[in-house]
């Protein structure tokens, strides 16, 4: 109960933006719900993991403590690892709309930065030079702000829709800019959860409790390296 409470501290709501019904209900596309999870951390000793995503990373469709950033929290507590967690999904986010915002999330200390963002430009067929330049942007100002913070990058992958090559060159772009930068990676965020029903809300998009629980494992199993 600690754990659960001094995540919930932290995890003050700044901004809400929403199209119809609440956030905790789940709906066809993950752009449908605009409910920003942002917080700002006091200072303290601790150090700041900082989750900069889309819907998710702000766990839509489930209560707070149901999301992986959350799970994530408990992990490291679980261990004596002395950080705090920020939740700073935002559900329907761009790599576009993600550049907009960071310097407004920046403004606070971050030791670990982790950066989930992309999904949205490639259901919407966003150009891929574009989406590629957004988070090379997104990168290169989290190392301006502090040269010190570690980022680790999630990577991603889109159904087949906008046709194999556009599928094919979006799913490079993760691991190359990793390697260009000397970043983390976590390979594929939803490994083991996308296209598994179970896994899964009714839209097919966004993880269940048990999806996160998932989603957590592959996040921990690169996360681990960075904060041990």
């Amino acid at each position: 109960m600690q754990d659960l409470l001094k995540f919930r501290y932290f995890f003050l709501i700044l901004l809400l933006i929403s199209c119809g019904d609440a956030p905790k209900k789940a709906s066809s596309s993950p752009d449908s719900d605009n409910s920003s999870n942002t917080t700002v951390v006091p200072e303290s000793a601790e150090k700041v993991i900082l989750f900069f995503g889309d819907s998710l990373t702000a766990g839509y469709g489930l209560e707070l403590e149901e999301a992986f950033p959350a799970l994530i929290q408990n992990r490291l507590d679980s261990l004596g690892l002395d950080y705090t967690v920020i939740n700073s999904g935002l559900s329907g986010e761009t790599t576009s709309g993600g550049r907009n915002r960071l310097n407004w999330v920046l403004n606070q200390k971050v030791d670990v930065f982790v950066l989930e963002l992309g999904a949205n430009d490639g259901l919407r067929g966003i150009p891929l030079t574009e989406t590629r330049s957004n988070l090379q942007a997104i990168i290169d100002l989290v190392k301006e702000k502090n040269a010190d913070t570690q980022i680790v990058l999630a990577g991603m992958q889109i159904p087949p829709n906008m046709g194999p090559e556009y599928t094919t060159e979006f799913r490079k772009i993760f691991p190359e800019l990793a390697e260009e930068n000397q970043i983390a990676l976590i390979p594929f965020l939803l490994e083991g959860v996308a296209g598994i029903p179970d896994l899964n809300l009714e839209d097919g998009i966004h993880p269940s409790t048990e999806g996160h629980q998932i989603v957590r494992d592959n996040v921990w199993a690169v996360l681990k390296e960075v904060v041990q």
